[in-house]
């Protein structure tokens, strides 16, 4: 309602953060209530639901919005997003049930502020990398981690922290936490490029083929059976092949984006969605499982946290990347925003080589009923 009626841009960026924050306690807690309530032999399965609605829901509202904004303006946007919230409201309300006893917890302001700090500043000198301004971007960034080094000392000094960083020395854990920022940081790179590579190249790639591709319905599809891989075979088949798909689509983009057709460009991307959604999901669970049931919710923090933050740093790097190359060439044209994409692709490639080494290397048939 705030953003409907905003007079003014910081109104609507205030609404925008009261958005954020409800999404950051309800998006934790669908998983939380997967984990406490679903069988054994279905977390896996149900789990993949959970990360087909967090894979469709993004890719349905740009389109969305972008329809809404060209036809009717951008306060319809959330006119008409007001209705699915009240229904979520009820449905709740309805059905969501409280089944685990409730710990009161007191939410320590100062470290909230040192999370936000962190983020703050790591976010926006990867953001500002392009400019060259090396010792400008530094200072954000150093703000940044002497913000995380204050927030660790906070941590070991209270009885109930909100992140219990001691998690971290659980090995499976924290690889698997590894592995999902780098998805995520690939995920969110991928997705900047590609329609940035087609603005670059043919309208109709955007128009026609992106959307589709944008709508992950591969991938979407395949967080379901990724999670039924896990339940019957456990955790290596889903991930270990996930990852070999998302290997194969940035190899493919590395050696060969300038050359394909537009229709080559949105099947090979399927086939990088297909890959994240068999194991991203795989990847939460596992890395869940690894943890004693009482960190359960301090594991799917993490994870989330972690989600957003990766997010926007795959952003930043990749558009950073381009921008580079757009500064080298002195224009912002097609050519050096197709030679600054490949560049950016090489570096999503070689971080995804890494992470199947990884996941090869780290990750058993552990997980799933068998």
């Amino acid at each position: 309602m705030l953003d409907a009626l905003a007079p003014n841009f910081v109104i609507l960026l205030l609404g925008r953060a009261i958005q954020g924050l409800g999404t950051g306690i309800a998006l934790p807690l669908m998983f939380n209530i997967i984990l406490e309530q679903v069988p054994a032999d279905k977390i896996g399965l149900m789990m993949g639901f959970g990360n087909l609605i967090t894979g469709v829901a993004p890719a349905l509202g740009p389109t969305f919005g972008g329809l809404v904004i060209n036809n009717l303006g951008w306060r319809y946007v959330f006119f008409f997003l007001m209705p699915l919230i009240i229904l979520s409201l009820f449905l709740g309300l309805y059905d969501i049930q409280q089944k685990s006893n409730i710990v009161k917890i007191k939410p320590d302001f100062l470290s909230i502020v040192f999370i936000a700090v962190l983020f703050a500043g790591v976010i926006y000198d990867f953001s500002n990398l392009s400019s060259g301004k090396l010792l400008t971007n530094l200072f954000p960034i150093f703000i940044g981690l002497c913000s995380f080094g204050f927030l660790l000392g906070r941590s070991k000094k209270l009885a109930q922290p909100i992140l219990h960083f001691e998690i971290l020395k659980n090995k499976s854990f924290s690889v698997h936490l590894l592995g999902f920022l780098m998805i995520q940081l690939c995920s969110l790179g991928n997705a900047f490029l590609l329609p940035n590579y087609s603005w670059s190249t043919s309208l109709r790639l955007l128009l026609l083929v992106w959307l589709p591709c944008r709508l992950a319905l591969s991938g979407a599809l395949m967080s379901v059976v990724g999670g039924r891989l896990y339940d019957d075979k456990g955790a290596r088949f889903p991930i270990i092949t996930g990852a070999s798909l998302m290997a194969a689509e940035l190899i493919a983009f590395v050696c060969l984006s300038q050359q394909m057709s537009d229709l080559v460009i949105s099947l090979v991307y399927i086939i990088y969605m297909t890959g994240m959604g068999m194991s991203i999901g795989a990847i939460m669970t596992n890395a869940l499982a690894s943890l004693k049931p009482e960190f359960s919710a301090q594991g799917n923090a993490f994870l989330n946290t972690i989600q957003q933050f990766a997010g926007a740093i795959g952003t930043s790097l990749t558009s950073a990347i381009v921008g580079l190359s757009q500064a080298q060439y002195g224009s912002k044209g097609p050519r050096p925003t197709a030679i600054g994409t490949q560049y950016a692709f090489i570096f999503l490639a070689v971080i995804v080589v890494f992470l199947w080494l990884m996941f090869y290397k780290n990750v058993k048939t552990e997980g799933g009923s068998k």
